[in-house]
């Protein structure tokens, strides 16, 4: 991995900008469309720049070969669920509260990773980021402004989504071994695929008549949010390495807010201040002790 330089800087941020601008997206597209359209319509526009990157770079597609199962599982984990649980929380919850509550996924991811790995046990300084973070999240649930008994069970399940992103990266350990392109476009296939018939049948989307707003940010979330997000993310991560490319976690919420606030004109209360700073304090500290571990080992 090369030293970080200024571009690679500019670069991380951009990817946090885009990942944090899916939010407020995911709120103007439900103006005009259902949480399954809302799904399908990502996957379905995320798909095609990374098909069209594997066709120019030769990287074979391996949606159906014999780890098929597999690209359909973590479709499913890593896609359709959790885009489905965040749309549909997002119609009666701010977007930037949601920005926050996603933000946990390192928090959980470091919970789930003691019991299912091997090399990423909690120790002292992981637990304090734990509960450093969670506070903040329990926190947010007592801001009687923003969320209330109305939406409330909308918070939650945006919360509950940040899990299956989660289980969804711990399923990809097991193909690995593959090139990352050709996972994605795998796993954005079978993801598809799956929900097609399902938003086809429940909320059948020829028959809405959309804002033009709502599109507009429907496409966006599949181009850019979903697919070109992606391929960002593989490049970072390929001349930079993980610990590099995991520090959008820190830019992502507090982006989440501002462009809330920017674009929907959405509320910024004194306990969303302090959830924020609490969730990144908490993301931080679990990194830190990831990073000690690690250092502990080579020595």
């Amino acid at each position: 991995m090369r030293e970080a330089k200024s571009l690679d800087y500019i670069l991380l941020t951009i990817l946090a900008l885009i990942w944090a601008s899916a939010f407020f997206n995911i709120k103007i597209a439900t103006y005009s469309y259902g949480p399954l359209s809302i799904a399908f319509f990502r996957i379905l526009f995320g798909a095609l720049p990374v098909i069209f990157i594997c066709y120019l770079r030769k990287i074979r597609i391996e949606a159906f070969s014999k780890d098929w199962y597999w690209f359909a599982i973590i479709g499913i984990v890593n896609l359709v669920i959790p885009f489905f649980l965040i749309a549909f929380g997002v119609q009666k919850v701010q977007s930037n509260l949601a920005a926050i509550l996603m933000a946990s996924t390192p928090l959980t991811a470091a919970i789930l990773a003691h019991f299912f790995t091997n090399n990423e046990k909690i120790n002292f300084v992981k637990s304090i980021g734990i509960l450093v973070g969670f506070s903040g999240i329990v926190f947010l649930f007592s801001d009687k402004i923003l969320i209330n008994e109305n939406n409330f069970l909308s918070a939650l399940i945006i919360f509950f989504a940040s899990t299956f992103y989660v289980i969804g990266g711990l399923l990809t350990l097991k193909i690995s071994n593959k090139k990352n392109e050709n996972v994605t476009a795998s796993i954005l296939i079978w993801a598809a695929l799956i929900i097609f018939p399902i938003c086809m049948l429940v909320e059948q989307p020829w028959n809405l008549n959309p804002r033009l707003d709502s599109s507009i940010s429907l496409i966006y979330l599949g181009v850019f949010s979903t697919g070109i997000a992606w391929l960002l993310r593989f490049y970072i991560l390929k001349n930079n390495g993980l610990v590099f490319q995991a520090q959008v976690a820190y830019l992502i919420p507090i982006f989440g807010v501002i462009l809330g606030f920017l674009f929907l004109k959405e509320e910024i209360t004194s306990k969303v201040i302090l959830s924020l700073i609490a969730v990144i304090v908490g993301i931080y500290l679990v990194k830190k002790s990831n990073k000690i571990s690690t250092d502990k080992k080579v020595i």
